[in-house]
C-alpha cells in the first residue's frame, strides 16, 4: 500500500491542506478533518509520506480525547467510519481510519505548547539569555532537565512554508483576549498534567507538546485538532532519560536529526529514503503500543 499524501473529494468542500491534515466541510455544524501520511520537519513537508501514518495519529488522538475529556469537551463527534455521512462514505478508499468528524468550531490563533522538560528550541534559547519565551528560568538548568512546574509557552500560528513565532505568555491576550488566554494557560497545564503522568507509568515522558482550542457559539472552549501525538509531542524513552544530553525519541526527532546529518537547507522537502520512513513509523508504533497496551489497527 502507497502512503496517501493528498485526498480528493470533489463531493465536499475543501477548506484546507495543513502540513499533514485535509480540511473539508461537510455541513454548517460539522468538518471532516482527514490525517494523511504528509510528514514535515523545520516546517517543511516532505515529498513522499510514511505509509499509514495518518491512521496511528488518528488512532492516537481519538484515544487521548477520550483520556482527557473530563478535562475540556473536545470537538470529536465520530471516528466511527460507518456513522459518517453519505458524502463523506463514497470516499470509503481514501478516509477509512484516518478521518474524524468534528464540530465547527472558531479556531483560536495560538498554539498552546506546554514544555515540561528543556531542549529544543527552549534550551538554545536559555543556553543564550536564561530565558524561554522571555520567561526567566533558574541559572544552572542542564539539557533536558524538568522545569519546576510545566511552563506554558504560547506561539503564532503560522501559514504553510512561514515558521511560528514563540511568544511571551502575557502577549497571548493581545490576540485572543483575556479570557480565552487565561483559560488556555490554565487548562493547557492541567491537559499536560495529566497526559504526562499516565505517560510515564507506560514508560514514556511527555517533554512537550502543542495542543490547539476552538470555541462555539456560547463562547466555551474545546481541545481541537490531534492531541498528544509523536508529530505534535516530543516522546522520549523513560528507561533511557538522563539530564544533561539530547535524548532518544519515539517522535520526529528521529526525523530531524536525519535531516540535521545531511545538511537538510530547512527550505525544500526532499524524498526520504525507505530505511528512514520505516524507522518513523516504528518509532509511532512503539509509542503507540506503550501508551494504549494495544496494536494499531492499520
Amino acid at each position: 500500500m502507497s502512503a496517501i499524501v493528498t485526498t480528493n473529494c470533489p463531493d465536499l468542500e475543501l477548506i484546507a491542506r495543513g502540513k499533514v491534515r485535509d480540511l473539508y466541510r461537510v455541513d454548517a455544524n460539522s468538518l471532516l478533518f482527514v490525517a494523511t501520511d504528509r510528514i514535515s520537519a523545520f516546517d517543511v513537508i516532505m515529498q513522499n509520506g510514511i505509509t499509514n501514518k495518518g491512521k496511528l495519529l488518528t488512532e492516537i488522538s481519538i484515544f487521548w480525547f477520550s483520556f482527557l475529556k473530563d478535562v475540556l469537551p473536545n470537538h470529536l463527534i465520530t471516528a466511527n467510519f460507518d456513522e459518517m455521512p453519505a458524502k463523506v462514505k463514497q470516499y470509503r478508499d481514501q478516509l477509512e481510519g484516518r478521518s474524524m468528524l468534528v464540530k465547527s468550531l472558531r479556531v483560536l490563533p495560538i498554539e498552546s505548547i506546554v514544555r515540561g522538560y528543556i531542549t529544543g528550541s527552549a534550551w538554545s534559547e536559555y543556553k543564550k539569555k536564561g530565558t524561554v519565551c522571555d520567561i526567566a528560568l533558574p541559572a544552572g538548568m542542564q539539557e533536558s532537565q524538568a522545569f519546576p512546574e510545566p511552563l506554558w509557552t504560547p506561539s503564532t500560528k503560522a501559514e504553510i512554508g512561514d515558521h511560528d513565532e514563540n511568544i511571551h505568555p502575557s502577549k497571548a491576550a493581545a490576540i485572543i483576549g483575556e479570557k480565552h488566554a487565561a483559560e488556555m494557560a490554565r487548562v493547557s497545564v492541567e491537559l499536560y498534567t495529566k497526559a504526562r503522568d499516565y505517560a510515564l507509568e507506560r514508560g514514556i515522558i511527555i517533554a512537550d507538546t502543542k495542543f490547539e482550542f476552538g470555541v462555539d457559539e456560547n463562547d466555551t472552549l474545546y481541545l481541537i485538532d490531534e492531541v498528544l501525538t509523536p508529530d505534535s509531542s516530543r516522546f522520549w524513552p523513560a528507561a533511557t532519560y538522563k539530564v544533561g544530553a539530547g535524548q532518544d525519541s519515539f517522535d520526529k526527532q528521529y526525523l530531524r536529526n536525519y535531516l540535521e546529518s545531511i545538511g537538510f537547507d530547512k527550505s525544500t522537502g526532499i524524498t526520504l529514503p525507505d530505511d528512514v520512513v520505516k524507522n518513523t513509523m516504528s518509532k509511532y508504533q512503539e509509542a503507540y503500543k506503550l501508551l494504549t497496551g494495544k496494536d494499531a489497527q492499520l
